[in-house]
């Protein structure tokens, strides 16, 4: 998480769980990432997710106060110049801040915020380094981002103010969902958000989809491993492949792969 990343790029990922070990057992094996301890962690044990030996977020233990107020969950990680002062500017927008601005000894500062419709994310600023090169997603990475919400025209401008994203495209789902705004940047898209019916109980989330060679023989190995498929396998708009999952302590994320 060293490497300086442009303003809106999302950078890490970090799954807050019941179980680490149990976690870092199944998403081995789903999504065939490597772990790696972090030494940096101290007396509170963070694992780091890798993928062709390259970090890409973290897993760690739930803290106990927050285990009965909400379930295991994965947040992402988007660069900002300043967390400091992005935090005051989601605050202005309407947002809120979650966790208030932090060092990470020899990493970076980060924060927790909430958009205005209460969807959880984290800003971060690193210390040092070089960017690295962006590219299109490769198998085993995080290849998009998903913002389920309660008013995605309100969420896209906050976001859009905040971390500088741009409209990529859009398209109609049709009754009841409505219309799927896609977003990104340098032209490159990385995601799209839509608010969810009346009838679609949960909160505002984000949800992570990691790509995959092949959706259905993921979604095997989710259920083999006492996970939960939710949604698909199924084709979506473009060719691409998707399911969506819960890992077995019960955390949302879901499965990608794109069209030959």
């Amino acid at each position: 998480m060293s490497e300086t990343s442009p303003r809106g790029r999302f950078v890490w990922y970090d799954l807050l769980t019941t179980d680490p070990d149990r976690a870092a057992e199944f998403y081995t094996k789903v999504a065939g990432w490597g772990t790696q301890n972090w030494p940096g962690s101290g007396a509170k044990p963070y694992t780091m997710w890798t993928t062709h030996d390259t970090p890409i977020g973290g897993v760690m233990a739930m803290a106990p106060e927050m285990q009965g107020s909400m379930p295991p969950h994965w947040i992402g990680y988007v660069a900002v110049p300043n967390v400091d002062d992005s935090a005051k500017q989601a605050e202005s927008l309407g947002g809120k801040v979650l966790t208030q601005p932090m060092d990470i000894p020899e990493v970076g500062r980060f924060a927790v915020i909430s958009d205005p419709q209460g969807a959880a994310i984290a800003i971060f600023t690193p210390q040092g380094g070089t960017a690295q090169p962006e590219h299109a997603p490769n198998v085993g990475e995080i290849s998009w981002h998903e913002l389920t919400t309660s008013d995605h025209k309100a969420a896209y401008e906050f976001y859009q103010t905040l971390f500088g994203w741009d409209k990529t495209g859009d398209f109609d789902m049709g009754d009841p969902m409505g219309v799927y705004q896609m977003y990104g940047r340098n032209n490159q898209s990385l995601g799209g958000m839509f608010t969810k019916p009346a009838d679609m109980p949960m909160p505002p989330n984000w949800l992570y989809y990691i790509r995959v060679p092949n959706v259905d023989d993921a979604a095997e190995r989710v259920k083999a491993l006492g996970g939960q498929v939710l949604n698909g396998p199924m084709d979506v708009p473009g060719g691409d492949r998707i399911a969506q999952c819960l890992d077995p302590q019960g955390a949302a994320f879901a499965v990608h792969a794109r069209a030959d």
